[in-house]
């Protein structure tokens, strides 16, 4: 899989948000996506040394307008821990 389509977002939560202070941030990815395509993404998009890599996969909510009801999409989540002393500047950019 190509790096640039692993990444889809990142995910900017206010738990996620207090994380990069260590060095860990939460991004959407790809649900076939696997740990080293994760990590090989993130190394190249942002230029940092990646020193783990953990997903999650979530699963989608039933969810209800009146009386039709359905699901929102499965996907799944990872959290990339980086180097002591390295930052993502762009994941604080809106918009990108």
């Amino acid at each position: 899989m190509t790096n640039t389509l692993v990444l889809l977002r990142p995910i900017v939560t206010e738990k996620s948000m207090s994380q990069t202070n260590a060095g860990r941030y939460t991004f959407e990815v790809t649900r076939s996506a696997t740990k080293q395509e994760i990590a090989e993404a993130v190394a190249t998009a942002f230029k940092v040394d990646v020193v783990d890599v953990n997903v999650m996969a979530v699963k989608g909510k039933e969810r209800r307008t009146g009386r039709h009801s359905g699901r929102t999409g499965d996907r799944k989540k990872a959290v990339v821990t980086v180097a002591k002393g390295q930052r993502i500047e762009r994941y604080f950019v809106e918009g990108v």
